[in-house]
């Protein structure tokens, strides 16, 4: 049984019908959103989740750091990578967490967001978020004082 929606511009991208936009009407042309604008904007929905310290780990963000340098590249995207296709986008995400925060949510919380925020600020539909959690980002010691090894026999301080 055939659906009636109102013609869309691409009947191959999904999405709601358009509310009684006749064909001759439709708006002509396409848009593209670039892998940069998709994981900008991925990587802003992961900076919004509580327990998360930074995207990437700290060899990570160092190596983007020296690289931005050289490249002229920006850090905002650190730690996260897409695959931007047609009408699906798949995201990896590197990030350090926060100690005392259950990792499993953390990750569950990352990829509810970027799920959320790529589907509904880019239209296009979100087929996997990876997430990886390479480091933790332990609190200071109590009283703010750095923990130092203590010397081994033989060693002198």
């Amino acid at each position: 049984m055939p659906e009636n929606h109102a013609a869309r511009p691409d009947p191959s991208i999904p999405g709601p019908p358009l509310e009684g936009a006749p064909a001759a009407e439709a708006p002509a042309g396409s848009t593209t959103i670039s892998e940069a604008a998709v994981a900008r904007v991925a990587a802003a929905a992961v900076r919004t989740v509580p327990g998360v310290y930074s995207l990437g780990t700290g060899a990570g963000r160092a190596l983007g750091a020296l690289r931005g340098r050289v490249a002229g590249a920006n850090e905002s995207t650190a730690g996260v990578s897409v695959e931007v296709g047609r009408v699906e986008v798949a995201v990896d995400v590197v990030l350090t967490a926060e100690y005392g925060r259950p990792l499993h949510e953390i990750a569950d919380d990352v990829r509810a967001a970027v799920y959320s925020s790529v589907e509904e600020l880019t239209g296009l539909r979100v087929i996997e978020v990876n997430v990886e959690i390479g480091d933790i980002q332990l609190p200071p010691p109590a009283g703010g004082q750095s923990v130092e090894p203590h010397p081994s026999k033989g060693e002198t301080a």
